[in-house]
């Protein structure tokens, strides 16, 4: 004994997506919604600036590019300036870890 089958199912329209967000955080004066991108597809410029505390930063667009990605750049831009700054260079060990020195045997023996 099996289940009787449901006649057609209605289509569904397209699901609804949400819109991306255009106004962000500010990295420096951490104030909520004042940094906001304005992009000129035309150009390939982008220019991201907060209302505040007058921060800014431009980058390249193309066809693809939106207001999350330039605000993306923005943040590892500021991350890099801040290791430059901090003279700290990444390691070239895969590692953080600091390994001791093994000796296998003695020469004292």
């Amino acid at each position: 004994m099996g289940k009787r089958k449901k006649s057609s199912r209605k289509p569904q329209g397209p699901r609804k997506r949400d819109p991306l967000e255009t106004t962000f955080t500010c990295l420096f004066c951490h104030h909520d919604k004042s940094v906001t991108v304005r992009m000129d597809r035309k150009e390939g410029i982008a220019q991201l600036f907060c209302k505040v505390c007058d921060q800014r930063f431009q980058s390249k667009v193309n066809h693809l590019t939106e207001a999350i990605d330039i605000y993306s750049e923005w943040i590892d831009a500021a991350d890099a300036a801040e290791r430059q700054a901090t003279g700290h260079r990444p390691s070239a060990a895969s590692s953080s870890r600091n390994v001791p020195a093994v000796s296998f045997g003695s020469d004292d023996e």
